[in-house]
């Protein structure tokens, strides 16, 4: 199992991350999207929130697709989810073009320090 830890900002309105939250408590996710997450070999998923900062943190099976959008996806409900999200949504700053949720680098495990 792999490990992944991507950030996104949202944009800087308390209203919409207050509605941002609320999309993300169980029963409001649509049942697609979630569907959608396992099937691309996400076994585990959590984000947090600090202030206006997201960081997502998945732990994926061997057959994880690199790619776990759903824009590009021929189902309308999960393009409709994602024009949703980027209503709140904003790349973090050193994002690359096109770019959403921004892998991050690890620098520090405790395992490996014995």
């Amino acid at each position: 199992m792999a490990r992944r830890c991507l950030i996104l900002d949202l944009k800087d309105d308390p209203e919409l991350i207050a509605r941002y939250k609320q999309w993300h408590t169980p029963g409001r996710t649509p049942p697609a999207v979630i569907a959608a997450i396992r099937a691309a070999g996400v076994e585990a998923m959590e984000i947090y929130l600090s202030g206006d900062r997201l960081v997502m943190i998945m732990e994926t099976g061997p057959e994880a697709s690199d790619d776990v959008r759903a824009d590009a996806s021929p189902d309308p409900e999960l393009r409709a989810w994602e024009q949703l999200m980027d209503a709140f949504q904003k790349p973090v700053p050193w994002a690359t073009p096109g770019e959403k949720w921004t892998p991050t680098e690890l620098i520090f495990d405790l395992d490996a320090h014995g």
